[in-house]
């Protein structure tokens, strides 16, 4: 029997709210991998999802953590370390929520409070998290941290919303920790840029489905899913990519590089024909 990628590591994990969330599979496979893990989430998170299964089936602890207040990731890192029995090895920041979305507030007419606590609680957070484990040199030489980022950091998504500007700073933040986590304490920092999953979050978002189903149509090799996106994370917390830092890394089957591709030329020629057809049929009636 071979040894787990992970075996002998240790992590923390934020954001899995049940079997739907990337953050969840992420947990499953490093577990598969021998890391033992710490999981988070907010309470109100944690009351909602069904962490505690998780932890049960990767014999994890569960520490519960707003990650917008210094107190709550203090407390959940400072807990950590000592479940641990000191340093550990890698992050997983997988967290994002904006009000503007849920209220189906359009990006034109923005509530700018509401703006404010995407960005808290979107992309602030990560610098949080990153903030006190440098204060608290929680994570050891050569350790991972990786967050969740999409495609809508770079490119306009509509209805993507606020959310596009607040993965443009969670990627920042990104690289401006990962120089200085990299150059002072051999820590790499990376985002991942996953196609759009579906999860309890992502189908909150005006026209997923059809997102989904466009960017499926794009992609050569197809979305890449929360199980295709965990086996990433693995590899990204493991040692083979020691020298992998400041990267904003696309996990899209291909999308990010794409133009048009032959699939969704196909079906946007459908749709000429089904309005040539109305056409006619009009006529003749």
């Amino acid at each position: 029997m071979r040894e787990g990628l992970l075996k002998g590591k240790k992590g923390i994990i934020f954001g899995a709210l049940n079997e739907m969330s990337i953050a969840w599979q992420v947990a499953l496979r490093a577990h598969a991998e021998g890391a033992e893990l710490v999981l988070t989430n907010s309470p109100v998170a944690m009351r909602l999802g069904t962490i505690n299964e998780l932890a049960k089936i990767t014999g994890s602890k569960v520490i519960a953590a707003d990650a917008t207040k210094m107190e709550d990731i203090e407390n959940l890192l400072t807990e950590s370390m000592k479940i641990f029995g000191g340093k550990f090895d890698f992050i997983l920041h997988s967290i994002g929520m904006s009000p503007n979305v849920r209220k189906d507030i359009p990006y034109e007419s923005t509530n700018y409070e509401n703006m404010l606590k995407t960005f808290d609680i979107s992309a602030l957070s990560f610098h949080r998290v990153l903030q006190t484990a440098y204060k608290l040199d929680a994570i050891k030489e050569w350790g991972s941290v990786v967050a969740l980022s999409y495609v809508a950091a770079q490119r306009t998504l509509s209805g993507y919303n606020d959310m596009g500007d607040a993965k443009a700073l969670l990627e920042s933040i990104a690289r401006s920790f990962g120089y200085i986590y990299g150059r002072e304490r051999k820590v790499r920092i990376n985002t991942v840029s996953q196609s759009p999953t579906v999860t309890t979050a992502g189908s909150g978002i005006h026209g997923f489905d059809s997102l989904v189903d466009f960017s499926e149509r794009m992609s050569p090799l197809g979305n890449a899913t929360a199980a295709d996106c965990a086996d990433y994370c693995v590899t990204l917390f493991s040692d083979l990519t020691k020298k992998v830092t400041m990267q904003n890394l696309f996990h899209d089957g291909g999308f990010s590089s794409m133009g048009m591709s032959l699939k969704a030329i196909s079906q946007y020629q459908k749709s000429f024909d089904e309005c040539d057809c109305d056409e006619k049929k009009s006529d003749i009636y």
